[in-house]
């Protein structure tokens, strides 16, 4: 038995204030749709500076949610027959360049969709504000080393979307906001989008709020977006909550636009949710990577959908293709996760009656166990992750964050790892909510892994 899109839209105006107080968060919006009926709702502030009101009508920045929408604006290439997804993409970008020649000479157009393209995606060079910000970007991917070699394994890639944006850019001759335009944005018929600060602020825009301490308020960050030479990946786009659906509505009708227009062949909205890669053991039920999309296993419910996260802004956005239902939250800081948790996944079980996973429960009696396979220092852009084991056999994971990341929140202190399945184990926050999980993969010829993985891969570099 489930509810009515009423019924559910009446519960989240009643918890939604309450929630947003519970967990910080300074201003929130949210969308559901269903058939084609759409509610929607939102509470809080803007920006806690000026005390401007979070309306449904307000902007906020999606994120990697844009992931979804490059790939769109991909598979619109593929349809017209510009773009093959299994071609190396120098084909396309003969000028495409990594640290490692051969590989940037393997990669295809679709392990940069499926982030399997092995090369360390958590680049943000900047690249100037000007209409060549993406072109300037990839170009300046030429000593970016590899992490693995392309099509090993998944490893979330930033950097790799930006090279697709480009893609997009070359062969439409236009700059990737131009595109996002005309071939998705007016089509879509979107009243409550922006492609970057100069339009955002036409509208009610949300600014982020970042955590600097443990336990502190979230307090408004002194910038307003990533870099433009990002785009593609993530650090311009903005809309309202509602305007996401419409998007999501295009996914669910099979690529048919609200004026019955076929913005993208019914092939390639089916490929963009077949599975490319599965993942490691990573949470919410999330178990595998189509072209761009998420997809989910909720209990045998299929879920598509993406996050977003930019400068204090996170955005959770769900799909469920065989209930033509969709949700959207969006939000501007605080402890957004556990939002998500109380908010989203109820509202979901109780519109489809799909369960969503719950969370994984550690072991008391799993506190010591060898980890000479784990120990040793892990390496990406993002962060040198440090695991140890004490004198007591207690194994513990210290990230030593780097770059913008290091400026996104709380030093953070080092947290205790229980095992929990096979190479997988469970990290033990402070409040036992929110528990991240990593995989440790590979053999490096000694019986030690050669990568932590956490959603992104991280390499060994000490032992």
């Amino acid at each position: 038995m489930t509810d009515s899109l009423e019924q559910v839209g009446g519960w989240i105006e009643d918890v939604l204030p309450g929630l947003l107080a519970q967990h910080s968060v300074p201003g929130a919006s949210v969308a559901v749709l269903s058939g084609d009926e759409i509610f929607s709702a939102s509470s809080g502030v803007l920006n806690t500076l000026t005390g401007v009101e979070a309306t449904t009508d307000s902007v906020f920045q999606i994120g990697s949610i844009t992931k979804v929408w490059t790939t769109t604006l991909v598979m619109q290439l593929v349809d017209e027959g510009l773009v093959e997804l299994d071609a190396p993409i120098r084909r396309y970008l003969p000028e495409f360049t990594l640290a490692d020649d051969a590989a940037a000479a393997a990669i295809t157009v679709r392990q940069l969709l499926s982030h399997t393209s092995g090369f360390e995606g958590d680049v943000f060079t900047p690249s100037g504000e000007g209409e060549d910000a993406v072109e300037r970007f990839v170009a300046g991917l030429d000593s970016v080393p590899q992490l693995f070699s392309p099509g090993d394994m998944f490893s979330y890639n930033n950097a790799a979307f930006c090279v697709l944006g480009r893609l997009v850019e070359v062969l439409r001759g236009a700059h990737y906001e131009a595109c996002l335009r005309t071939h998705l944005i007016d089509p879509l018929q979107l009243t409550r989008t922006a492609a970057g600060a100069a339009e955002a602020i036409r509208f009610r825009a949300a600014l982020g709020h970042l955590t600097k301490e443990a336990g502190g308020a979230p307090e408004p960050s002194a910038q307003w977006g990533l870099i433009r030479g990002h785009s593609p990946a993530g650090s311009v786009l903005n809309m309202s909550a509602e305007d996401l659906m419409a998007f999501a509505k295009l996914h669910l009708n099979g690529g048919v636009g609200p004026d019955g227009t076929q913005l993208i062949s019914s092939a390639s909205v089916a490929a963009m949710q077949q599975e490319q890669v599965q993942l490691p053991v990573l949470g919410d039920g999330l178990d595998g990577w189509g072209l761009g999309w998420r997809l989910f296993d909720w209990n045998g419910g299929r879920t598509i959908g993406h996050n977003g996260g930019t400068l204090g802004q996170s955005a959770f956005f769900r799909v469920f293709p065989e209930h033509n239902i969709a949700i959207a939250l969006l939000t501007n800081g605080g402890r957004t996760q556990e939002l998500y948790s109380d908010l989203v996944l109820p509202a979901v079980e109780r519109l489809t009656g799909i369960t969503p996973p719950a969370a994984p429960v550690p072991d008391p009696e799993a506190q010591r166990f060898d980890a000479s396979r784990y120990v040793g220092t892990y390496r990406s852009q993002a962060a040198d992750i440090h695991v140890t084991q004490d004198d007591d056999g207690r194994v513990w994971i210290e990230h030593e964050l780097q770059g913008i990341f290091a400026e996104l929140g709380p030093k953070p202190e080092p947290v205790e790892l229980v095992r929990w399945r096979g190479d997988t184990v469970l990290a033990l926050t402070v409040d036992q909510v929110t528990m991240p999980q990593y995989e440790f993969v590979g053999d490096d010829g000694h019986g030690r892994a050669t990568h932590l993985h956490g959603g992104r891969a991280s390499r060994r570099v000490t032992t």
